[in-house]
C-alpha cells in the first residue's frame, strides 16, 4: 500500500510518502510546502493544490490520510486551517483517491503508543520506523509521515481482522 499523508498547516503543509504492509515501511519522499502570510489567500492555496497534485501524479498513492479537523482557540487560524484541508481534499478527488482522517491522538498512538507524545517523540519513532537516518524536517514532514504511518497499520489491522474473521470455523 502506498500512502500521501498531508499535515496541512497555514504556514508549512507537510507531505510524506510512505509504503507499506503495516510490517515493512518505506518512506518514498516528504517535505513541506512552504506559504508565505504576504501571499494572497487564493494564491498560497493554489500552490498546496499544485504542490499535492505534483506529488500525487509522481508517486501514484492509492489513498490521501489527513489529520481530522480538531478544534482551535483562534477561530482566524482554524479557518485558514480548513481552507488549506479542503483544498488537499480536492486534490486527492481531483486524483480519484480516497482520503481519510484521523484524529491526532489516533496518529500518536499508532506511532509513539502513546495518544498524548510529545512533537519530538513523533519524530523520533518517525525515524525510527522508517529506518531514516535523521528525523525528518520540518516537523510537518515528520507529521505527515506520522499520518501515512498510522493509515498504513490501521489498514493492515482491518485486514488481518477481515481475514480471521472470514476464515472458516473448526
Amino acid at each position: 500500500m502506498r500512502v500521501l499523508g498531508i499535515d496541512c498547516g497555514g504556514e508549512y503543509t507537510g507531505f510524506g510518502v510512505v509504503e507499506g504492509n503495516g510490517r515493512a515501511l518505506t518512506c518514498l519522499t516528504s517535505g513541506a510546502i512552504r506559504l508565505s502570510p504576504r501571499e494572497a489567500l487564493e494564491t498560497r492555496l493554489k500552490k498546496v493544490f499544485d504542490g499535492l497534485s505534483e506529488l500525487i501524479v509522481k508517486y501514484q498513492p492509492e489513498v490521501v490520510a489527513i489529520e481530522d479537523v480538531f478544534y482551535s482557540v483562534n477561530a482566524k487560524s482554524a479557518l485558514k486551517l480548513g481552507h488549506v484541508r479542503g483544498v488537499a481534499m480536492m486534490a486527492a478527488a481531483q486524483h480519484g483517491l480516497p482520503v481519510v482522517a484521523y484524529a491526532p491522538l489516533n496518529v500518536k498512538s499508532a506511532v509513539v503508543g502513546y495518544g498524548r507524545a510529545e512533537k519530538s517523540q513523533v519524530q523520533m519513532m518517525v525515524a525510527r520506523l522508517l529506518h531514516l537516518d535523521k528525523t525528518p524536517q520540518p516537523a510537518d514532514a515528520a507529521d505527515a509521515l506520522a499520518i501515512a504511518i498510522c493509515h498504513i497499520h490501521i489498514a493492515a489491522t482491518v485486514q488481518r481482522q477481515a481475514s480471521s474473521s472470514s476464515a472458516p470455523e473448526k
